[in-house]
């Protein structure tokens, strides 16, 4: 049986690495999820025939339970929530963790063991609080912008030697449980500090990290457990969610260390003000544009996520290449809420995987593009990022969709997008504003050309 057993974790680990390996493409994404769960799958039920549990009663129960609420999350969750309900999933992994670490907690283990539980306490209350407020800024139950006071930093660094002290304690007497208690208060309530200095803005990059963590917590809690398929997992989706959120910074011209530090999304920059006239464009004018264009781009943002507006633009599409104009997409790494969102919508509504093209791929080709089309995007198409080094987000790689001959811009208003910040695309001579619903202007974009 041990054999089995052993063999087994083998199985799940080389299922997790394969699966993970089909995730880098969204071709592929959908079978490497499925990979991953039956890795999962296996992975469990060794897990619970090496512990050498009988009744399964309440673990039944458990795969029952968490079965229909992931069932339901995934009929019933509107793709415009995913991001949140990625947030909340990420927390209730570093939960998971924490309590597990808690669960292993024996007087008598050894200083690397106790040390391990001190970990998967820590990293698992930090991302569940954390996770909680990205919940809340995602969903915009509590303000999204950065919530910041004086004397910060100094609550912070005091928190940081609470946990150290308290953490020291605990190994030298694991039989006092009050160090522990102490552990767990200190690292939930530092999971808050950690995440409220953030802006909304900057919440991709956060999601992405707090995957990371909840990897990190799993690996020290399979150390604590003596677990090596719960150390591969963790480590996989540890090192994983770093690469994204390196990914993530990178294309919003953030360091790690920024990130790590909670450096970022809070700083005042006085922002320019910005001088042209908005000039708005009706359907059937905007039809007349798009009708003689050879060569269209269209960019979405969480506008279209909102107006669950993707499965018209896919009609449009298939109208617009009927009409003999080629179609491609500008897919920035951050556009929505989550890393990958844009491409997920996309994905839902059977859009080509070869007509998604990422940010570094469209740019060259913004100057040949007839119509630039912009649906619900901002902060990623605003050109004071290259333009005004008083913009907040200076510096951040934008797509390029001012350098179009065209540009649609699809909003229901002039309000802002996420970063809180103006955007002078919309006042450029090349750009006009159709204002609406997005799935209702692009649907009678689709009438005229029927």
């Amino acid at each position: 049986m041990d054999i089995l057993i052993q063999f087994a974790y083998v199985v799940s680990a080389a299922l997790f690495i394969y699966g993970l390996k089909q995730l880098g493409s969204p071709a592929t994404a959908r079978r490497g999820n499925t990979i991953s769960a039956v890795g999962m799958l296996v992975a469990v039920v060794a897990a619970l025939l090496d512990q050498g549990i009988v009744d399964f009663q309440w673990i039944v129960i458990g795969f029952v339970v968490g079965g229909a609420i992931g069932a339901a999350a995934a009929r019933l969750v509107q793709m415009t929530s995913m991001p949140e309900m990625v947030a909340l999933f990420n927390g209730f992994g570093g939960m998971a963790s924490l309590l597990v670490g808690w669960a292993a907690l024996n007087p008598d283990a050894v200083t690397f063991t106790l040390i391990t539980i001190i970990l998967s306490i820590l990293i698992g209350g930090v991302t569940f609080t954390g996770s909680l407020i990205a919940y809340g800024k995602l969903s915009e139950t509590i303000g999204s912008g950065a919530v910041l006071f004086r004397g910060q930093q100094v609550v912070n660094s005091l928190i940081v030697l609470g946990i150290l002290g308290a953490s020291a304690m605990f190994c030298m007497e694991p039989g006092d449980s009050q160090w522990l208690f102490l552990v767990i208060g200190l690292s939930l309530l530092f999971g808050i500090m950690v995440v409220i200095p953030i802006g909304g803005a900057d919440m991709p990059v956060v999601i992405s990290l707090l995957n990371s963590y909840s990897g990190l917590a799993a690996c020290a809690a399979g150390f604590a457990v003596d677990n090596n398929i719960l150390i591969v997992a963790g480590s996989l989706v540890g090192a994983s969610g770093i690469i994204l959120t390196q990914i993530m910074c990178k294309a919003m011209n953030r360091s790690l260390s920024n990130v790590l530090f909670s450096g970022f999304g809070s700083g005042k920059v006085e922002e320019a003000s910005v001088e042209g006239e908005i000039k708005p464009i009706s359907v059937e004018d905007a039809y007349y544009v798009l009708e003689a264009a050879s060569n269209v781009a269209i960019v979405p943002g969480y506008g279209m996520a909102v107006a669950q507006a993707q499965h018209v633009v896919k009609e449009l599409c298939e109208l617009l290449e009927q009409n003999g104009t080629e179609v491609n997409f500008g897919i920035h790494p951050v556009a929505g809420r989550m890393p990958g969102h844009m491409n997920v919508l996309l994905a839902e509504a059977d859009v080509p995987y070869d007509q998604l093209l990422e940010m570094d791929d469209i740019n060259p080709r913004m100057e040949n593009v007839d119509v630039a089309t912009v649906i619900g995007a901002n902060d990623v198409v605003n050109p004071a990022a290259r333009e005004s080094e008083s913009s907040p987000i200076y510096g951040m790689p934008v797509i390029n969709v001012d350098s179009a001959r065209t540009v649609f811009v699809l909003k229901r208003s002039m309000a802002s997008g996420f970063a809180g910040i103006e955007n002078p695309l919309f006042y450029k001579d090349n750009t006009r504003m159709l204002f609406g619903d997005a799935k209702e202007s692009i649907g009678g974009l689709i009438r005229e050309f029927s």
